[in-house]
This record gives structure tokens, C-alpha cells and sequence, in this order.
């Protein structure tokens, strides 16, 4: 790994022997893109990019020659006012009310290992020969506004991240309305677009065109990411596939509103853009301070979007995930929320922990309505007591009881939000977060508490840490349910300008707070399902609930498209009662355990009321994931048939150890035809050489007839015993184990 410089050229190149990416400095001012991809050998580093007279395009102050237009040059960091005519990664308001933004190149640095962002989540390194670091410096030398540009290569990972730092050394405020984390140009246009738009119950589809000229954006403009979009984007050769092919993943480390730009200009030249969303961001920075951009992860892969998922996937597991639990086993979780929603008792939920005790359950969560006077959505939130009437034992009674059973106890929580039927807005309508003098939107009969307010926070945090102390809780669910309106806060030291950005670093506050002072608590995200998934929220909770929607097949859909950025260790995954409570569809526990145990699983039903098949059935999925759960959680994942290139009816993943002893094949049919063809598949990621058993039988396959050959998943040998199905049928799953003999 080295960051090599050619001080003549003013060239920089950054290396770790698998990748490579190249920039050079020209005219003292302008940064121009000139490579990403595999590693190549160094040259100097200095643009190829041939220059031509471009009719209409203007050339900037500083150059005298008609052929150099910033408007058909591949940049780093454009600005506005020099002829660059596309979008740009930085705008101001100056104290004259001008906007023009000149930048000049200013000087470099280079140091190992990584530095932290303060205040924000970001990746890290454990040793310092990990990465490497180069700090570019720029300067508008008119209001002497110093700008760095960071660039970060890891040694072992095909990964650069980017962000960056303004720093106002002039005597005036000067007003930033736009700054994004990453910008760069790709000399040529044959990409396509994959993103993971979604909306509640349906998050992260994988969608896959072709970008022509024009601009496309993806964004968030809810104050925080929402179902409905990633802070990601990927850019594919056309003929990438799962496994071969050139692709290119933009992912921000954030979880506010973002903004994704993909512009492909008239010259054939491709801008991408990743960072905070300029539509709700006006940031008055005085002299003397500094802002920080949130962090942006780029990777590259040369073999398709399983090659991106793996390098993501080990990425964040080993550089953005902290803690106890970073590679501790997840525990098998029985949520009572689809079981009883509010309407609970001591009783119930006494019944409910016997049952799942008896069944091999680990631990057992209780959800919303065990505070306050909540026993509907609509009060309450705010108040972060004990229900006496659902619980007059105490909240600590129930915890000890359901431990002496030998579970584990988790509690859910929404210290967001705030409902106007409680004691804590009678007290403080100040916090409600809302523009001043601004009537405020409900959303599920509640609202947002302004975290931009010092105030709010601690009162929120005293409240929680009153519970934690005094209850033995293992495990927290996190939740989020509306997203923000009248963006403002009432509290008159806050420019409504910088509210939705400061909630964001409040909730960074109060998550570094918790998660540090109680490390033991496995902390769980949830928005309404998968609405803040996102990267800023895994540095502090390493897992997340997935998706609202429980049903198997829509899972197969929404895991598939997580997959693509998350590693399955992030993923929540529980199996809930039939007709399925979002979409009223009835499929087998077989395949609903099939793709639940697919991630981190859990149990979202009342197993007091299940049949004595169906807890045979539950029985033998517990101890079968128990045993293999290391395998699922933190082996390479591998997407064999990829459910929305099979139009949406057929998924098959895979699960194979380090040293490819074990591997674990599921297979997923969603309605089947009429005397059907028969389906071979082929499999990836094994040893070649190796000789693989297949499930406790004595069939016995090598690693390379099973890749090249492969195996009939119609075959009904391979269907389980106890599985209610056959090779025929509507919604079946396969599930086969693979272990070395020799």
C-alpha cells in the first residue's frame, strides 16, 4: 500500500496493489480525476484526457488556451463560477451575497493510519499500517476559507473513503448551502445505475438501468434516509454481472437527508456525487470554525456485484462496526409485537417466555406499550416510565423472572419522538421540533423531539439511563416511526438552516453516550422496519431490523436487495404468524424459517397458540441455525440466483466458511408451474479440490463438479424430512449442507 506523489507533474496515486486511483493538479487550481479501477503501474499520473476546442464551453480565468474548458475536463472537487456548467460539490453565500467560489491548490499531506471524525460515524483502523491518508488543501483565498479534501486507501480491502473539512480562517461568517463528500468524474459514459429504491414494507428493490445524458438524483428530503431511498449508488459495466464485471458503489455514512448526483454531460463525461442534501442546508460558519462532512465509502469491484457485496460486507464488519457484539453470535429473539400488540399482561407475556424457553429461544423482547399510559399509538412516547397497569410488578420484576428462565431480556424504545398526550410535552411544548411560528404535522399521532436543543437530550438520555440502571437489559430495539415536518426548531439560537443536520449529530451524541456506557446491550436500529438503514447508524448498532414486513416472500426481495451493501450479520430476520400480518399471504414455516434464519433470527408471534407440529417444526429450526449461525452470520455471503433477475419468483444463496470447509445452499421457489422444466444450479465460492458431503447423506461431490455441474434443486432427496413440502408446490424452500470429508 502507498500513496505515491510525482511532485513535478503534481500527480497523486493511491495504491494498495489491488486498485488504484489517480488525480493530478493543473494550473496550481484545478483537480482533474484521471483513474479508478484495478491496479495499474504508475506513470506520473498526469491526465491522457485529450483537450479540444468546444464550442460554447468558456475557459477559466487562468488559462489562455480555447481548448481547456472545465465544462469537458474530468474534476475532483468543481466548483461554481469557472465554466463547469454541471453540478457542483460545493456553493456558498458570501457576506456581500455573492456566490462565486474560486478555489487554488494549496498544498498536501500524507500521514498512516486513519483519523477520526468528530461527532460523526465513520470507519476506522485498529493499527495504523491498516491505511494510509492523503489530505488535499485548498483555499479561496478572498475570505481565506481553507478547504481539505481526505482520501483514505485500506491495505486489505478494495475501498477509498472521502470526505471533507471547511475551515473558515477569514474575520466574516461566511454561509455554506452546499458541500458534498465525494465528487468525481469518469472519462467515459457506458455505465448503468443500480440503486435500492423501496418504501415501507418493500425496502431496498434492486433496480438496474441505463443512464443516458441528463441528471438523475436520488435523495432524502425527510431529515433523516427513509425507506424510499439508499445513500447508495452503484455504477456497472453493462455486461457486469453477479459474478463478473466492473462495478463501482458509492455509500454515505449518514443517516440525515442525503443527496446522490449521477450527471452524464454532452461530452460523455460521468459526475458522480454523494453527501448531505443541500435542499433544507444553510450552515453559518463564523470565523475560526470548522465543518465536517459525513464520511463517503467507495468501492471497487472487478467481479460483479457479489465481488462489491463480499468487499462491503467484510468492510464493514471489521472497519465500521464496534463493540461486544462486532463478531458475537446474535442471539435467537422472540418479539411479542405481532403476538399481541398492545394488549398485553404480566400473564401473557409470563405464558409466552415459558413456552419460548421450552422451544430454545435465547432471548425475549418486549415491544411498545410497556410505558407510560400507552396502550394505543397515540400517547405516551416522551414518557420513559413503567406501565403500572400492564406491569404492577415492575418492569425489573418482569426482566428478573424471564432471566431466571435462562432468556435474555430486550426492551423497546423510541426516544425520538414525542406524543402530545404526555407528561413530558405538558411540560416542554418547546422541544416538539417544528419551524418558529409554524402549525406541525402529525405523523402516527406523533412527533419529533428537536435534538438540536442540548436540553433534549439530556433529558431523554437521563430518562433512559434511569431505566438501565435499574433493570438488567440485554437488548434494545431502537426505534423510528415518522420522519420530519416544518423543519425548524423552536429554540431561538437555531438557524432552521442547520436543524436537520444538528438532530442528526444530537442523535450521534446520544448514541455515543448509551452504546459506550452500556457496551453489553446488543443495540438494535429500527425505522418503521429498514427506514435508517444505513451506515451511520451500524457504527453504533451493529444490527438492524430489516423490514417491517415479515412476510417470507417479500423477505426474500428486501434481504436480497440488502444483501447487495450490508453483511447478514446487520440483518433482523423474523418469522411471524400466517395469513402474514402485512399482506394477508399464508406460506409454510418451512420457508418462512428458511429465510428468516437467512439473517439474525427471531420469532414475531404468539407461540402460545401454535400447534404442537408447528413447534416440532420451530424446535428443529432453533437448533439448526444454532448450530450453523456463525456459518450464516459471519461467512462470505454469496447471491447464487439473484431474486429480482429471476423476475422476482425464484432467490438461491449460499454460505461458505473462510476455508471453504462448510458451506450452506438455500434455494427459494415462489409459484411453481405445470410439469416444469427441471433447474440445475450452479454453485460458487467452494474449493475445487475439496470432496463435499451433502447433508447427512453419503452422497459425496467434488468443489468443482458442484460449481461447473452443478445440482438439480427439483431433486427430492434433498428436501427435508420434516418439511411440510414437496419438490412441487407454491412458496418452498431448499436447504442443503455442505461439509468437507476430504
Amino acid at each position: 500500500m502507498s500513496i505515491l506523489i510525482n511532485e513535478q507533474q503534481q500527480s497523486f496515486h493511491l495504491t494498495n496493489g489491488s486498485i488504484s486511483y489517480q488525480f493530478s493538479i493543473e494550473k496550481d487550481t484545478f483537480l482533474i480525476h484521471n483513474y479508478w479501477g484495478k491496479a495499474i503501474q504508475d506513470n506520473g499520473g498526469v491526465s491522457d484526457y485529450p483537450r479540444r476546442d468546444r464550442s460554447h464551453s468558456t475557459n477559466p480565468f487562468n488559462v489562455e488556451a480555447r481548448e481547456y474548458s472545465l465544462n469537458d475536463l474530468p474534476q475532483e472537487f468543481p466548483t461554481n463560477g469557472y465554466g463547469d456548467f454541471r453540478e457542483t460539490a460545493l456553493e456558498h453565500r458570501y457576506p456581500d451575497g455573492s456566490f462565486i467560489t474560486q478555489l487554488k491548490y494549496n498544498g498536501y499531506e500524507i500521514y498512516k493510519g486513519k483519523n477520526a471524525l468528530a461527532g460523526l460515524p465513520h470507519t476506522y483502523v485498529n493499527e495504523e499500517d491498516e491505511a494510509e491518508t492523503l489530505e488535499i488543501y485548498l483555499v479561496d483565498e478572498l475570505y481565506n476559507v481553507i478547504y481539505t479534501l481526505t482520501y483514505t486507501i485500506f491495505q486489505n480491502y478494495d475501498v477509498i473513503t472521502r470526505h471533507v473539512r471547511v475551515k473558515n480562517n477569514g474575520n466574516q461568517s461566511v454561509e455554506i448551502n452546499k458541500v458534498l463528500s465525494v465528487s468525481l468524474d469518469f472519462d467515459y459514459s457506458q455505465f448503468d445505475l443500480i440503486q435500492l429504491p423501496g418504501s415501507w414494507g418493500r425496502e431496498r428493490d434492486i433496480v438496474r438501468t441505463p443512464i443516458i445524458q441528463g441528471l438523475h438524483r436520488i435523495d432524502s428530503k425527510r431529515g433523516t434516509v427513509g425507506h424510499e431511498y439508499q445513500p447508495f449508488f452503484a455504477l456497472t459495466d453493462p455486461t457486469t454481472t453477479e459474478h463478473h464485471g466492473d462495478i463501482y458503489g458509492f455509500h454515505l455514512v449518514y443517516s440525515g437527508e442525503f443527496m446522490a448526483n449521477i450527471e452524464l454531460g454532452e461530452f460523455g463525461l460521468l459526475r458522480a456525487q454523494l453527501g448531505i442534501n443541500s435542499e433544507h442546508f444553510n450552515w453559518e460558519l463564523s470565523p475560526g470554525e470548522t465543518f465536517q462532512t459525513p464520511e463517503a465509502v467507495l468501492t471497487y469491484s472487478s467481479k460483479g456485484l457479489n465481488g462489491l457485496s463480499q468487499i462491503k460486507h467484510r468492510f464493514y464488519k471489521n472497519h465500521l462496526i464496534r463493540g461486544k457484539h462486532q463478531y458475537e453470535e446474535r442471539p435467537v429473539v422472540l418479539n411479542n409485537w405481532e403476538g399481541t400488540y398492545f394488549n398485553f399482561t404480566e400473564e401473557k407475556i409470563d405464558e409466552m417466555t415459558d413456552e419460548a424457553a421450552k422451544l430454545g429461544v435465547e432471548l425475549f423482547v418486549l415491544d411498545d406499550g410497556w410505558f407510560g399510559e400507552r396502550n394505543t399509538d397515540t400517547t405516551s412516547l416522551g414518557d420513559w416510565f413503567v406501565n403500572r397497569d400492564k406491569l404492577p410488578s415492575s418492569l425489573k420484576t418482569l426482566a428478573e423472572n424471564i432471566k431466571a428462565k435462562g432468556l435474555k431480556f430486550g426492551l423497546w424504545f423510541e426516544p425520538e419522538m414525542i406524543s402530545k398526550q404526555s407528561q413530558l410535552y405538558k411540560r416542554h411544548p418547546d422541544w416538539l421540533l417544528k419551524a418558529k411560528g409554524r402549525k406541525e404535522s402529525a405523523g402516527r399521532d406523533q412527533y419529533i423531539l428537536d435534538y438540536s436543543q442540548p436540553a433534549v437530550r439530556q433529558n431523554i438520555v437521563k430518562q433512559l439511563k434511569n431505566i438501565l440502571d435499574n433493570v438488567p437489559i440485554d437488548y434494545i430495539k431502537w426505534d423510528y416511526n415518522r420522519n420530519m415536518t416544518e423543519m425548524g426548531s423552536q429554540s431561538a439560537d437555531i438557524r432552521d438552516g442547520e436543524v436537520s443536520h444538528r438532530v442528526v449529530l444530537g442523535l450521534y451524541e446520544i448514541l455515543e453516550d448509551l452504546t459506550s456506557s452500556y457496551p453489553n446491550i446488543l443495540w438494535e436500529s429500527c425505522s418503521g422496519g429498514g427506514g435508517r438503514y444505513d451506515p451511520g447508524m451500524l457504527y453504533y448498532m451493529p444490527q438492524t431490523w430489516t423490514s417491517d414486513n415479515t412476510d417470507a416472500v417479500s423477505r426474500l426481495g428486501i434481504q436480497t436487495g440488502t444483501s447487495l451493501i450490508f453483511p447478514v450479520s446487520s440483518m433482523a430476520s423474523h418469522v411471524s404468524d400466517v395469513p402474514n400480518h402485512q399482506l394477508n399471504r399464508t406460506t409454510s414455516l418451512k420457508i418462512r424459517g428458511d429465510v428468516a434464519m437467512s439473517g439474525n433470527l427471531g420469532y414475531e408471534l404468539d407461540v402460545t397458540t401454535i400447534s404442537d407440529e408447528e413447534k416440532a417444526i420451530m424446535k428443529e429450526q432453533i437448533s439448526f441455525y444454532k448450530e450453523h449461525r456463525s456459518l450464516i452470520q459471519y461467512g462470505n455471503f454469496y447471491r447464487i440466483i439473484n431474486f429480482y433477475e429471476a423476475s422476482c419468483n425464484e432467490a438461491a444463496w449460499l454460505f461458505v466458511n473462510d476455508n471453504q470447509s462448510e458451506g450452506l445452499f438455500y434455494y427459494f421457489k415462489v409459484l411453481d408451474r405445470t410439469n416444469p422444466m427441471l433447474k440445475r444450479v450452479k454453485l460458487v465460492g467452494l474449493n475445487p479440490q475439496a470432496l463435499y458431503r451433502i447433508n447427512q447423506t453419503d452422497e459425496v461431490r467434488y468443489g468443482d463438479e458442484l460449481m461447473n455441474k452443478g445440482i438439480f434443486v427439483e431433486n427430492k432427496q434433498y428436501y427435508d424430512e420434516i418439511s411440510d413440502q414437496d419438490v412441487h408446490g407454491d412458496f418452498r424452500s431448499l436447504r442443503i449442507k455442505l461439509t468437507q470429508v476430504k
